[in-house]
């Protein structure tokens, strides 16, 4: 099929292409930088994918097209100062980089949980991506702490919409930038309290706005890799850690779009654990008892989690759900 979307748009200011000789899956791949439906940074489907953020170069309205099922073809077009920054990371963004070649390999396979291996079987296409940018997604994971997704996606759509600033190109109706950490640092208290953000995870955000030109050095390296910074020699999970409110759940949300971590599990996310107890051995367990049943996995333990995911399972609910809590009036 042709490129049809992006053939009736402007000219785009940088484009490129990838070709992965083998199955690829946009949505699936893609589908974790999308904050819930109505996310105003990202607007994941099966062929398309639009996304706006800043660069070091200046903002970007990025189009992604997958097109073609047996040898699909992957398209990029950029719109805005940053468009050239932005096609040249591509291959990082859409995972092209991502290996499975040691998840695949038999010693491994043989060891997976057949809902596992199933999934994996038929979800080929799936690939970690790697924006290289630390705080589009240090900022929402924070918004995310201890409360509901629905609160958490009315608290980043809020934010966007109000400081996020509007893209270059033709980016759909709606869409945002989003917040510079210059912005989230000059947010009011009321309105915090109109995104439902409590006290906590904006003094947090407002930290972690802060640490943000620090953080960023590290965006574009290794993961694991070293580097000099204020407290000494360490990485950016260690850097990510000293910011008071960010502990191992949030900075393996971060890492997993950062840099593609495999092996970053979100140990403390309420339903994880019990989850994964669910599907690899019938019952429920904390995240010591999940990170037990990943151990042999070291390395890739995160890619278990995803397939998991994706599998088609569903966590058992039991009791009433939370509710989510409104801020505004408090």
């Amino acid at each position: 099929m042709p490129d049809s979307t992006a053939n009736a748009l402007p000219t785009s200011d940088a484009q490129g292409s990838w070709m992965p000789h083998g199955p690829y899956s946009l949505r699936q791949s893609l589908g974790i930088l999308q904050r819930g439906a109505g996310d105003p940074t990202a607007r994941v489907t099966d062929s398309t994918a639009w996304l706006c953020f800043n660069t070091p170069h200046g903002a970007v309205t990025l189009l992604v097209t997958c097109w073609g099922a047996q040898e699909p073809e992957v398209r990029f077009h950029a719109w805005g100062p940053g468009a050239a920054h932005a096609v040249e990371r591509g291959l990082h963004l859409v995972g092209a980089y991502d290996d499975w070649g040691a998840f695949d390999a038999p010693e491994n396979s043989r060891l997976l949980h057949p809902t596992v291996a199933s999934s994996r079987k038929f979800n080929k296409g799936l690939r970690f991506p790697s924006t290289g940018r630390v705080f589009d997604a240090l900022l929402p994971a924070i918004l995310e702490q201890k409360v509901t997704i629905i609160e958490a996606n009315f608290a980043w759509r809020y934010l966007c919409k109000a400081v996020g600033g509007l893209p270059p190109g033709p980016a759909p109706e709606g869409m945002r930038l989003p917040p510079q950490p210059a912005a989230v640092r000059s947010l009011q208290p009321w309105q915090w309290h109109q995104a439902r953000v409590d006290a906590s995870r904006s003094t947090t955000a407002v930290r972690a706005a802060a640490a943000a030109p620090a953080l960023e050095r590290w965006a574009l390296l290794e993961l694991g890799a070293r580097r000099e910074n204020v407290m000494g020699t360490g990485t950016l999970a260690a850097a990510l850690e000293s910011i008071p409110g960010i502990g191992p759940w949030t900075v393996a949300e971060v890492l997993q779009r950062t840099h593609g971590a495999a092996d970053h599990v979100s140990v403390g996310d309420y339903h994880l654990a019990a989850f994964v107890g669910q599907v690899l051995i019938g019952r429920r367990v904390d995240d010591a008892g999940m990170l037990e049943l990943l151990a042999p996995f070291s390395g890739n333990r995160q890619r278990v989690v995803r397939l998991i995911g994706v599998s088609g399972h569903r966590k058992e609910a039991f009791g009433p759900r939370y509710a989510p809590m409104d801020h505004r009036r408090r």
